[in-house]
């Protein structure tokens, strides 16, 4: 990895453009394999367009870090929010694809390897887990519940890899008492954080309005 990745954990060149050939391969896989029940229609040029840009939103925001612990996780400028809004547009499926294809470049970005299992625990699950925000699209106030949802699936998964990989780099100063919570207090402390300050942002009126103006473009409407 030492050939995309600096030593203190950045990108080199050929890692940024690995990035963006990755993300580009990744869409077009995944537009193949989401295609349509009608006939096997993949994606059209509009959504294909959507989640590449919201990957590459969700990408970007998630070097804007308001606060990092050791590890990896940290809160960040929004960066689950577009993987939702992905899935909410488009369903659960799609949504579930382009987290996934996202979370490898998650780990592009910032590897951090135990074992194959917490790779996948910590990368392709947790990231593919925000897709299920898509189960709640068409419900009452969709966006909302699935983004909730979608945050707590992705920590399940982190803490699946907390309790599995993870429990030996618990600092030395935790409280005994609550060594058996440390992987969700750990997981949930940063996510939980960023949950917050994003529900908050999208319950905004005037965000609100606007995210549905984008809904209606991205499926075409007027």
């Amino acid at each position: 990895m030492s050939f995309f990745v600096t030593a203190d954990g950045g990108l080199t060149t050929a890692g940024y453009v690995g990035c963006v050939v990755l993300m580009v391969a990744l869409v077009v896989i995944a537009s193949v394999l989401s295609a349509q029940k009608s006939k096997g229609t993949g994606m059209d040029a509009r959504k294909l367009a959507f989640c590449a840009m919201g990957m590459a939103l969700a990408f970007v925001t998630s070097y804007v870090k308001v606060f990092e612990l050791p590890y990896g996780g940290s809160v960040t400028l929004f960066s689950m929010l577009f993987i939702v809004l992905i899935a909410n547009w488009y369903g659960a499926k799609t949504g579930i694809l382009v987290g996934f294809a996202y979370g490898l470049l998650q780990f592009i970005q910032g590897p951090y390897v135990l074992s194959l299992f917490q790779v996948c625990c910590d990368y392709v699950f947790a990231f593919a887990a925000l897709g299920v925000a898509g189960f709640f699209g068409k419900k009452k106030n969709g966006l909302l519940i699935g983004y909730i949802v979608a945050v707590l699936a992705r920590g399940f998964f982190h803490t699946l890899g907390g309790y599995l990989y993870w429990m030996d780099y618990m600092p030395e100063n935790f409280p005994q008492s609550l060594k058996a919570l440390y992987p969700i207090i750990y997981n949930y402390s940063y996510l939980l954080a960023e949950g917050v300050l994003t529900v908050i942002l999208i319950s905004l009126p005037p965000v609100k309005k606007a995210l549905q103006t984008v809904a209606r473009t991205a499926h075409g409407a007027n």
